[in-house]
């Protein structure tokens, strides 16, 4: 099944940027190559329990599994040995990664304690954009009652944009709500 916003880019953004950007060809367009969604867990090495319970609400909120992350050296001061699990990833793409980006612009943003807009610095220079949230509980998917703490999340829209320019204009078409 195509999703929502995947049509809605074949049929109107595509066209809208190659008329802003003047693009020669269709592939120059700029599209989304994948969503990662990273969770450090610093308590993960001591519990167990907070490791398996973090990886089922990414999975919940993603409708993917997601994959353990391993610390790939010791720390003595974080009390790390090499190869402790260190936090969860989940990375998105095809319909998965556009249902994700539908839920989290129209459902998971607006639902944010005065929210006033996404910043439009965090770009990284290469077209991709990264956000970081301080709480899962936006996402309808999760369930009050059923976290055991209130813990964040990173997450990283990765396009096929040469700039950040062009970038911002193909997430501000699918309705990225950016301050000016």
């Amino acid at each position: 099944m195509v999703q929502r916003l995947q049509q809605f880019y074949q049929t109107k953004i595509v066209s809208q940027l190659t008329e802003q950007f003047q693009y020669k060809n269709t592939h120059q367009v700029p599209t989304l190559k994948k969503i990662v969604i990273n969770r450090g867990i610093g308590d993960a090495s001591q519990n167990a329990k907070l490791l398996e319970s973090c990886s089922k609400e990414l999975s919940t909120i993603t409708g993917q599994q997601g994959v353990l992350t391993r610390a790939k050296k010791a720390i003595a001061g974080f009390k790390l040995r090499q190869k402790m699990p260190v936090g969860v990833v989940v990375t998105l793409r095809g319909e998965r990664m556009y249902a994700f980006l539908d839920r989290l612009i129209n459902l998971a943003l607006p639902r944010i304690r005065d929210f006033q807009g996404m910043n439009a610095k965090s770009f990284d220079g290469h077209g991709n954009y990264s956000l970081g949230l301080e709480e899962q509980l936006m996402f309808p998917e999760i369930d009050y009652d059923k976290i055991d703490q209130i813990r964040g999340m990173d997450i990283s829209i990765i396009t096929t944009a040469d700039t950040d320019e062009e970038a911002k204009a193909l997430l501000k078409s699918f309705g990225m709500p950016f301050t000016s």
